[in-house]
């Protein structure tokens, strides 16, 4: 925190905090809403918006993909949804590994 008015770090923002942090206007910010459904802030009374510290991030990413890597939006969704899928499913390497080192341990402690 920087000054008397500043946030800390896992604090929510506005859509107003994260178009001046970004320098995106609000109103990509709300297409991007409806073009992304992992960009899903927090919506109170009002239709107020409150974006999460993951939620800045993923503003952050899509605006890096969209405006610097030369993504189009179709790609970014593709992106972002290949992403999810991978996320949900099970890694097979990582159950093995788990095994191997409960066998490891298993032999470890048979040992002693």
């Amino acid at each position: 925190m920087t000054g008397p008015d500043a946030k800390a770090a896992g604090a929510f923002r506005t859509i107003g905090e994260v178009a001046a942090a970004t320098g995106l206007p609000q109103h990509v910010l709300r297409y991007w809403e409806t073009r992304f459904p992992q960009l899903r802030p927090l919506t109170r009374a009002g239709n107020r918006r409150y974006y999460r510290p993951d939620d800045v991030a993923l503003v952050e990413r899509i605006d890096r993909l969209l405006n610097h890597d030369g993504y189009t939006v179709k790609g970014v969704q593709k992106l972002l949804a290949s992403e999810g899928k991978r996320a949900a499913t099970p890694s097979v390497p990582s159950l093995r590994a788990v095994r191997t080192m409960l066998q490891q341990a298993l032999d470890y402690d048979a040992a002693v």
